[in-house]
């Protein structure tokens, strides 16, 4: 096992493995452990009652944080000429059609989200399997295939995030920066929760958000009470 740093212990000191803390009380904390240089990402990670396997209790969804994600979503709008300058307008980074599939063909991925219109998915159906294990395929259930492309590429760039239930249970988003005040963390935390809440299947039994654990990109994990709004 490899040594534990000086700033792993410390951070760790400070967090109470035993307690179950408020979504507010665990903001505050994640800002204070996070000490790298960089500025680190902040995640929630939530353990849900459900199990993938079964259609009926996939949880999938998107939610607008309200105080964005902290990092510049660089988009790529895949659209018809007459699309363009609505989207480049809107502030997509990308924009165009076949020099972007053929770009895509030959192995570029450089980008976090892709938006594009129905009438153009059938050229997308052949990259699936570059897309798909990257989750940069778009879907119309979580906006990104649609004619309101500008919309689309402002809720994208303003905080809009989707997210999907793995197959051990667990939804992982990150919903923000260590720069962040813990009032905006807490914020975007409770944002995604609720919304996850909302999108509980009827057919899961029995508890449907098991755990809550909220840590930066260094730091260790901080429970938090699952009795959320």
């Amino acid at each position: 096992m490899g040594k534990i740093t000086k700033k792993r212990k410390e951070a760790l000191s400070k967090v109470d493995r035993t307690k179950l803390y408020s979504v507010q009380d665990a903001s505050a904390l994640v800002k204070e452990i996070a000490s790298s240089k960089f500025d680190e990402s902040i995640d929630l990670a939530v353990r849900l009652g459900v199990d993938p396997r079964k259609a009926n209790q996939m949880v999938r969804g998107v939610v607008t944080l309200p105080h964005g994600t902290g990092k510049d979503i660089r988009v790529l709008a895949l659209v018809t000429p007459d699309k363009e300058a609505e989207a480049q307008e809107a502030g997509a980074d990308f924009v165009g059609l076949d020099e972007y599939l053929q770009k895509i063909k030959d192995g570029w991925t450089d980008v976090d989200v892709i938006i594009t219109m129905p009438s153009v998915m059938g050229k997308l159906g052949p990259l699936g399997r570059v897309l798909g294990p990257r989750g940069l395929m778009p879907n119309p259930k979580t906006g990104t295939v649609t004619m309101d492309v500008a919309k689309a590429v402002r809720e994208v760039k303003a905080g809009k995030i989707d997210f999907k239930v793995d197959k051990t249970g667990i939804v992982h988003a990150s919903i923000g920066k260590a720069s962040f005040d813990a009032d905006k963390i807490s914020g975007n935390a409770n944002e995604l929760l609720q919304t996850l809440m909302k999108l509980k299947p009827s057919s899961s039994k029995g508890v449907y958000i098991k755990s809550i654990a909220m840590s930066s990109t260094m730091s260790p994990s901080i429970l938090i009470d699952t009795k959320v709004g």
